[in-house]
């Protein structure tokens, strides 16, 4: 990895730039974890039988941003990104995915992500959860997929490590 360019979050801030800060860090940590590696190393797996790679977690946090920002607050129905139900496992296998595909994908689900956060009003702003039947704020949305990059990157660490022997950030 080359060096490390993320911004790091305010020590003093409100709540929404202070999440809004550390979702757009954790977004940089995992695609730090990504630099300089080809699509054959980013397909690398963990171990069979896992299909975990690190092309997979950022085709899984794409299907993540688009479960709980784009079907929350602008369309239920939308689609996911790698399978024709609701199904997060699939998008892990990345055996025929490459760099292009994977990131362009998760690149469109964050900014997609941040228009709506943008455009919002305050984080009390709701949505309905399709896979719950619940409204949730964008608040609750904010924490969860902070949760989600936290945990992913986590495994992209070790993830990285595999690939190069590099040692986590």
């Amino acid at each position: 990895m080359t060096t490390d360019v993320r911004t790091g979050p305010p020590t003093a801030g409100d709540e929404r730039e202070t999440l809004r800060a550390f979702l757009d860090y954790h977004r940089a940590t995992l695609a730090m974890k990504c630099e300089g590696l080809d699509d054959e190393q980013l397909r690398q797996r963990s171990m069979p039988p896992s299909t975990l790679s690190l092309l997979g977690l950022v085709r899984h946090m794409a299907e993540v941003e688009r479960a709980w920002f784009r079907r929350v607050f602008d369309d239920n129905e939308a689609p996911m990104v790698w399978s024709d139900r609701i199904d997060f496992q699939a998008a892990y296998d990345a055996s025929a995915s490459n760099r292009t595909e994977a990131f362009g994908a998760w690149e469109a689900e964050v900014e997609n992500s941040r228009r709506i956060e943008r455009e919002a009003a305050s984080l009390d702003l709701t949505g309905l959860q399709p896979r719950w039947e619940r409204e949730v704020s964008l608040r609750m949305v904010m924490v969860h997929v902070l949760l989600e990059y936290g945990r992913h990157n986590g495994h992209a660490d070790f993830l990285r490590e595999g690939v190069d022997g590099t040692v986590g950030a």
